[in-house]
């Protein structure tokens, strides 16, 4: 985990303004999983912050429960997995459930399924849906989301 952070770290540099000088950001494995917390919005899904801008976004992120298919337009995303498992869906077509029914979320039609575990690495085009479908209990992801150019 320490390789991808650095590497998060070094992604949010790179997008830093060039004629501004930037102090380099530590976090270690103990804060960030120590300061994971849930939305409001998003009691399954907790995240702790690494470094977040207009223009990028890094987290780590704990899924506790699958949650609905999204897309992000303008921003590329990479997942390294971190711990646990479970089937990401990309591509395809985004389902979403009924005006007003109150009941599902989104999904997705004809996309890829992946079964995904600790290390792996999943690079996420801009606009391509996406959605952790089933758990293997949890799952816990460095996300690094940037403006594609």
């Amino acid at each position: 985990m320490k390789s991808v952070l650095i590497l998060a770290i070094g992604l949010a540099t790179v997008s830093a303004r060039a004629d501004a000088p930037q102090a380099a950001t530590y976090k270690t494995e103990t804060d960030l999983l120590g300061a994971l917390a849930a939305g409001q919005a998003t009691p399954d899904m907790l995240t702790s912050p690494i470094s977040i801008t207009d223009r990028h976004r890094i987290n780590i992120v704990r899924r506790t429960k699958a949650a609905g298919a999204v897309a992000h337009d303008g921003f590329v995303e990479l997942h390294q997995i971190v711990e646990g498992s479970g089937t990401l869906v990309t591509g395809g077509t985004i389902l979403r459930p009924a005006t007003g029914s109150g009941t599902g979320v989104a999904t997705i039609q004809n996309g890829v399924s992946k079964h995904v575990n600790k290390g792996d690495v999943i690079l996420i085009p801009a606009g391509l849906p996406h959605w952790y479908k089933d758990l293997d209990g949890t799952i816990t992801y460095l996300e690094v989301r940037w403006e594609e150019k």
